[in-house]
């Protein structure tokens, strides 16, 4: 059974692969996480999360100075109740005002995995390859529904994480952070690697070691763009290709992005990846909903390649579609290096029909066709045929 719950101790149970993911609904009624990593059977929470009275974190609750948020590893974080780390999402009230107060009300689990309402996501093709879980939080002054979703797949180590927003309120709400996931870690003895680049340099790996502080990558140019992609991993300090401890994170979307790593005062590490909250915000009206990306977690007890093995096996099979998914791709051949801006018609054909000799199944047109492009410094946005090299059109 790859998700479960344990009604007695109020754990959610995710098992992906060989891998477990644990989450807990604290007493207060916050989504606390406990465990992410190699194949569990069961787990004691209070072994876990540690009630402890730090100096300087404030506690909700005047009886127990040994609860804060702060020190809590949770698992969906706002901001203003004592938890002064990152939150994960941030929303705008009609008073300006933007505390809020998820706590737990309901869950759902289910066989196989809903699509995304206009997003591209992960997908099974058989409801036995997945379960989902859903989270329903509550903020009750607001009555703002947050529905968080689990999709942990059978066989992949691979966990598919996205959120709801649904405003149940009277009032229309403002949405200044939404981002896909969060992770507290327990501890920051953590490397950190990204894929960072250029154009024509892309996905340069950059590793460090964790330190106290935020550390992220992100994108501004409505993009995700080349010079930081839409990923992060954290390894354990002798991690290599083949051997030690890998979480990975990628968000399935090509805009705006933010993937950051806060480390704390305790040395704890928080991950969170999702739409840039810089320049975003989007007005929620009663009975309105909002959707974040996906974002897809692996976790490797095999060093990097067993994490990149796990992407792409999963998004090869499970994420790419259309008739060629499961078939060679088709060799073709493309006029760039022939002809750069160069052409006409003629020579067009001719080299398509020498590549037809060769066997070649596939031509590419690319740069040149449209406007007054004939070198690179015009005519971008000006998408029409260049009559003069094209006299029939493409």
């Amino acid at each position: 059974m790859s998700i479960f719950y344990d009604e007695g101790q109020r754990l959610f149970y995710l098992q992906a692969g060989r891998t477990s993911y644990i989450l807990q609904v604290y007493k207060s009624g916050h989504l606390a996480h406990l465990h992410w990593g190699d194949r569990v059977r069961d787990v004691k929470s209070d072994r876990i999360i540690r009630s402890v009275d730090r100096a300087f974190s404030p506690t909700p609750d005047l009886h127990d100075k040994s609860y804060s948020l702060d020190i809590l590893p949770l698992e969906y974080p706002g901001y203003g109740n004592s938890d002064f780390r990152q939150p994960a999402y941030q929303v705008q009230l009609d008073n300006g005002t933007t505390v809020t107060d998820l706590l737990y009300v309901s869950h759902t689990i289910t066989q196989g995995k809903a699509p995304l309402s206009g997003l591209l996501a992960t997908y099974t093709e058989d409801d036995s390859e997945a379960k989902t879980l859903e989270i329903v939080l509550e903020d009750k002054l607001t009555q703002l529904q947050v529905i968080l979703s689990y999709t942990a797949f059978e066989r992949h180590d691979a966990i598919a994480r996205s959120v709801r927003f649904v405003n149940n309120g009277e009032k229309a709400l403002k949405l200044l952070r939404a981002l896909s996931l969060n992770v507290d870690f327990a501890h920051d003895k953590l490397d950190m690697l990204h894929l960072s680049g250029a154009w024509s340099r892309e996905r340069y790996i950059e590793k460090w070691a964790l330190k106290p502080g935020t550390q992220s990558i992100e994108s501004r140019r409505g993009a995700s763009s080349h010079q930081h992609n839409p990923f992060l991993a954290l390894l354990s300090h002798d991690a290599t290709e083949d051997n030690g401890s890998v979480y990975g994170f990628n968000l399935v979307y090509s805009g705006n992005f933010l993937a950051s790593v806060e480390v704390d005062q305790m040395h704890t590490a928080r991950v969170s990846i999702g739409i840039n909250p810089f320049d975003f915000s989007w007005l929620l009206s009663p009975g309105e909903s909002f959707q974040t990306p996906e974002a897809v977690m692996v976790y490797s007890n095999k060093g990097l390649n067993g994490m990149s093995q796990t992407y792409h096996e999963l998004y090869r099979t499970r994420l790419c579609r259309g008739e060629f998914r499961d078939k060679p791709r088709r060799v073709l051949i493309n006029n760039w290096e022939a002809t750069y801006f160069d052409f006409n018609a003629e020579k067009i054909e001719q080299i398509a029909k020498a590549g037809r000799d060769l066997g070649i199944e596939l031509f590419v047109l690319d740069d040149g066709w449209f406007g007054k492009r004939n070198d690179d410094t015009t005519s971008l946005g000006d998408w029409f045929v260049n009559k003069t090299k094209l006299e029939d059109g493409l």
